[in-house]
């Protein structure tokens, strides 16, 4: 039954590669429009702990693109409901849900133990935050955000501090506060950050260390810069 959950993997896994997915952990921080999607795909990847971290819960302007949210579960936690989405997705994945947000005291317990983080969150200041614990327990970060027919991706290893050239001052929110958000740019975004987060559990792959990937949905451009 496992084996045939994962067959179309094969092809592009070796069955070393695949078979170990299920003994690796990742913690994804924000189970909204980036996270909810990345959740998904991880579950369906076959990962085999996913931690997922937010202290919100659905609301109606949600609806529109977090795939976790339904008219049934508003006021309901993001991250109950995404352990809840998990169990029905993939019952062999073990979800930990954490109904409260990442801050400086609860940052470390939360993130040990995970090989990779996976930054879907809408703070300026949590990202800096989630970057400065992250390079402290010597986990790789995959940052993503999005901002209406935008959006980017890069991941950070230990010791890049890549976030300080890209959010100098570190202070406000995301552009997506202004920009919006649609249903599409978190899809699209989010399974890249999925491309990365694989990419550093098999060992093998071009990450976008140091690069910046920036996406415009609007004319269909996709532009690798170099950062630090």
């Amino acid at each position: 039954m496992i084996r045939e959950r994962y067959k179309r993997n094969s092809q592009m896994l070796t069955g070393e590669e695949n078979e170990s997915l299920s003994l690796r952990s990742v913690c994804v921080i924000g189970c909204g429009g980036l996270g909810g999607y990345v959740i998904e795909m991880l579950g369906r990847l076959g990962i085999g702990t996913i931690t997922a971290i937010d202290g919100d819960v659905f609301d109606e302007s949600n609806l529109n693109r977090q795939i976790l949210s339904h008219p049934g579960n508003l006021k309901k936690s993001k991250a109950e409901e995404a352990k809840a989405r998990m169990a029905l997705v993939n019952p062999y994945v073990k979800l930990n849900a954490i109904g409260k947000n990442l801050d400086e005291k609860n940052a470390d317990k939360l993130l040990s133990g995970s090989e990779v983080a996976v930054d879907a969150l809408d703070s300026i200041a949590a990202r800096i935050l989630l970057q400065e614990k992250t390079e402290k327990l010597g986990i790789p970060l995959v940052h993503g955000s999005i901002a209406g027919w935008y959006g980017q991706v890069t991941t950070i290893l230990p010791g890049d501090r890549t976030l300080e050239y890209l959010y100098p001052g570190h202070k406000g929110e995301g552009e997506e506060k202004i920009l919006g958000n649609p249903s599409f740019t978190p899809a699209l975004v989010a399974s890249l950050q999925v491309s990365e987060v694989l990419k550093i559990l098999i060992g093998r792959g071009t990450l976008l260390r140091k690069k910046l990937l920036i996406v415009n949905t609007l004319e269909q451009e996709f532009e690798t810069i170099e950062i630090n």
